[in-house]
């Protein structure tokens, strides 16, 4: 299919979808936010608004409709977070959408290893297993959004794409009771890739929920959940200059370092890895707290009273229980199987299976005491907590001749004063976290934050400040289960990062800077090798964005990155990153809100980190330069009520006639024989709708 099939594809779907959902009267309608009056409606066990009752007999047929009978109060938070958020409703930005934020690339297909083009580093101290690669598609506790609703809430998502990629994503979230809240989370992401066994499947779901007593002294939450991240490895394309050649302009037909399956898989619920990586994880919590404090009540009417309670000590417990596997595996049996890994890898192998597995088990008991100095500031408070922490560790190979298991421990204090003002002119923090025994005995963290609203004309200034004193990740460690061999000793990493911003959400306007003091800096360099970088280094990493309006429906959204090290680290980074977006925006017809326009990524050329299958790591690489076209998609984006498209033509940067002919095929790299994408097109619908 060529490109012109794409551009008719769009059209008509963009006329279907106008014509059918503009006339779809049914919709609800729904009105986001928070309730901003003290006469709050009454609720069923649903979490549905109690009508009022009509005052006398006859007035059913004429009284007037009630708008709260299909609207919908809701709002959320995310775990350990104070701050309310609404839903967002935006269409402009498909990256809200997307799991991908702007600055990431993959290995050329969704699924695949990721990494950020912008600077960043584990700051997190304690124990960590060390693989990250596919962090940007989990779900994590710290992500949970707890929500609070009048109405039962539904979004079902579903995205197409090019080589029948897929992604479905369903939220569910209501209110059992008033004060008991349920929510679900789903999310499959399958695509069989542009070349060889490239195909990735990754299914994620959460279950989490919150409850509080009627006298609102004790509240509960949980989340339960999963990830398992399938990612078969093809090790990248054997030679760069074969994306040149006529004979491969379909880029399935290239020849890759590792072989597996060969033919891609379709199926989005029957995906198998015969080479690659295989991720297993799950998580549950179990937060309760019960409060002492002053209760109080607020009449509303004679039928209506509303309880209050003002906290003022709190007693926490925090249970945690989560496990871990990682596993690369190579079950393909090929006659070059041995040569390729020689050749390409500088590694011998003999066996026809090929197996390397960590897995760790966690268990987790976290202790806290709260004060509230002002009952009628909960975002006011100072936290002090003791924690125990027990680790199980197996590590198992194809060239080991049993498992070995590890146990350790950890015992650490912690720390934090919050203070956001009921004002909202400032709002402090400060945490702590300090390691007294066990395994990562000695490492801490420090953070102190201040926001501060100068004026609204300004907005808002944000200064922050922390200290990490961290244990380099296990997988650096030789008895990992993974062939990684380490050179030199291995000592605590430390990191400083000073930051500042300044933001003004009125305005779309944002500066920021961060600056980074990094000494034992551990890093792999090779396929196979880790080494630690004792010298201090600094990195600073300038970022400025801006919303322009250039006319009435005409918008410009650019962000632009400058980042540079100094002291030779084994770090890196491009020295600028932007991405830009113009988009026409505007509604249609009343109903039809609507974003058309391009976007554009571009960053300059640099030294880009390769990437080992083996391990799951990327790493450092001083002698290939990747020199990228700038990136360009185009999109066409709609809203009708609940219902919301987004329509994608992406990578039009690939023109040209580079194998000898016009066509798509002037692939950008990821990292030396990882080619991006070529022309891919995006279909997707998300579609919310209240119960």
């Amino acid at each position: 299919m060529n490109i012109f099939f794409y551009l008719r594809l769009v059209v008509t779907i963009a006329v279907i979808f106008t014509v059918c959902i503009g006339n779809l009267h049914a919709q609800q309608t729904m009105r986001l936010g928070r309730q901003g009056t003290t006469t709050q409606p009454r609720y069923d066990a649903q979490g549905r608004v109690i009508p009022n009752s009509p005052q006398q007999k006859g007035q059913d047929s004429l009284k007037h409709r009630d708008n709260t009978d299909d609207s919908i109060t809701i709002h959320y938070r995310y775990f350990d977070s104070t701050t309310i958020r609404n839903l967002d409703s935006s269409i402009n930005d498909f990256t809200r959408r997307y799991p991908l934020p702007a600055d990431y690339v993959t290995l050329g297909n969704l699924g695949t290893a990721a990494h950020s083009l912008l600077f960043n580093t584990n700051l997190k101290p304690g124990f960590d297993a060390g693989f990250h690669v596919f962090d940007i598609y989990r779900f994590r506790i710290e992500d949970t959004k707890f929500y609070q609703t009048t109405r039962p809430y539904t979004e079902l998502g579903y995205l197409l794409g090019s080589k029948a990629e897929q992604m479905i994503n369903l939220v569910h979230t209501q209110n059992i009771k008033p004060n008991f809240n349920m929510a679900l989370q789903y999310r499959l992401i399958n695509s069989p890739g542009n070349l060889q066994n490239q195909n990735t499947s990754d299914n994620s779901y959460r279950l989490n929920g919150n409850y509080q007593s009627r006298n609102k002294r004790y509240t509960v939450y949980g989340v339960l959940l999963a990830n398992k991240l399938l990612s078969s490895e093809n090790g990248g394309i054997r030679e760069d200059s074969l994306l040149n050649d006529y004979r491969f302009t379909n880029r399935y037909l290239i020849p890759t370092r590792l072989s597996g399956d060969s033919a891609p898989l379709r199926n989005p619920f029957n995906t198998r890895v015969t080479t690659g990586n295989v991720y297993h994880e799950s998580d549950f919590l179990l937060r309760q707290q019960y409060d002492f404090g002053q209760s109080d009540s607020l009449v509303v009417n004679d039928s209506t009273v509303i309880r209050l309670f003002y906290p003022r000590f709190r007693l926490q417990h925090t249970f945690t229980l989560s496990g871990q596997q990682f596993e690369y595996r190579d079950y393909f049996t090929g006659d070059s199987k041995v040569n390729d890994y020689k050749t390409y890898f500088g590694s011998t192998i003999s066996d026809d299976s090929l197996l390397y597995r960590d897995k760790w088990k966690n268990i987790l008991n976290d202790f806290s005491i709260i004060s509230f100095p002002e009952k009628n500031n909960l975002n006011q408070f100072i936290k002090a907590g003791a924690a125990l922490e027990n680790i199980t560790g197996s590590f198992d190979s194809s060239a080991k001749s049993s498992t070995i298991v590890k146990r350790f421990h950890n015992i650490f204090l912690s720390g934090e004063y919050r203070n956001k003002t009921r004002n909202q002119k400032w709002d402090i923090e400060g945490t702590g976290r300090f390691y007294l025994n066990g395994y990562n005995g000695g490492d801490y963290a420090l953070h102190v934050s201040l926001r501060r609203l100068i004026s609204k004309k300004i907005g808002f200034l944000e200064t922050g400040f922390e200290n990490i004193n961290r244990t380099p990740s296990y997988v650096f460690q030789e008895q990992s289960g993974f062939p990684v061999k380490f050179y030199g000793s291995l000592n605590k990493e430390n990191i400083t990062r000073i930051s500042g911003s300044i933001l003004n959400d009125a305005k779309g306007t944002s500066l920021s800077a961060e600056y980074y003091l990094i000494s034992n800096y551990t890093y792999f360099d090779s396929f196979f090798t880790a080494r630690q970088e004792g010298t201090l280094f600094n990195v600073l990493h300038i970022a400025a964005k801006k919303k322009l309006k250039l006319s009435k429906v005409l918008n410009l959204y650019t962000e632009v990155h400058v980042q540079k090290t100094a002291g030779n680290p084994p770090i890196n980074i491009p020295l600028i990153f932007t991405s830009n977006r113009i988009s026409f925006e505007g509604i249609y017809y009343k109903n039809m809100h609507y974003a058309i326009g391009l976007e554009l990524r571009y960053h300059t050329p640099y030294k880009a980190d390769n990437y080992s299958p083996f391990i799951g790591q990327f790493f450092y690489q001083n002698n290939y330069t990747i020199n990228n076209r700038p990136e360009i998609n185009a999109f066409f984006n709609f809203r009708i009520k609940t219902f919301k498209a987004f329509i994608r033509a992406e990578n039009l940067n690939t023109i040209g006639t580079n194998t000898g002919k016009f066509g798509l095929n002037q692939n950008n790299l990821t990292a030396q024989h990882y080619p991006q994408q070529g022309f891919w097109f995006r279909l997707g619908i998300w579609w919310t709708f209240i119960n």
